[in-house]
């Protein structure tokens, strides 16, 4: 179940698993930038655009250039999260992102409790030459009217 609450925003449900943790019985800390990859991988593939295809023709790839994590509270296994984004920036070769992961829980204001929040950067890069590149126009359009 995905919810769109924006243009610019997008959701995807995740549910821990054994794997996902630690010895301590908590999600293991590097999970959750997959879970962040995750989300943006579908939220591409939701505007129409999937990654393969990208590799194929135009030859591009989406590539992380930087990310800043806050873990707030742990998530366990069983839970069901909800894990988001909100593009915030759009330029020539590169998208900036707001994420969060979330949890559902009547206690709090809102109904959801934050468990992670994160900036991510990433850089549009011919996938061959691994160079900084124009994102193409067609993806630049539809990027531009979520904004």
């Amino acid at each position: 179940m995905r919810h769109q609450q924006k243009p610019n925003a997008f959701t995807i449900p995740v549910r821990i698993y054994y794997e996902d943790t630690d010895a301590g019985g908590v999600v293991y800390y590097a999970n959750y930038l997959k879970f962040f990859d995750r989300c943006r991988t579908e939220w591409l593939r939701e505007i129409g655009h999937q990654q393969a295809d990208l590799l194929r023709d135009p030859g591009i790839a989406f590539v992380v250039r930087s990310v800043s994590v806050e873990y707030l509270k742990p998530a366990r296994l069983d839970d069901q999260l909800v894990v988001g984004l909100e593009v915030e920036r759009i330029s020539r070769a590169q998208i900036f992102f707001r994420q969060h992961i979330r949890r559902a829980d009547e206690t709090v204001e809102g109904g959801w409790q934050e468990l992670v929040r994160g900036a991510i950067h990433i850089v549009c890069v011919n996938s061959a030459l691994m160079k900084t590149t124009s994102i193409p126009a067609i993806l630049r359009t539809k990027l531009e009217a979520l904004q």
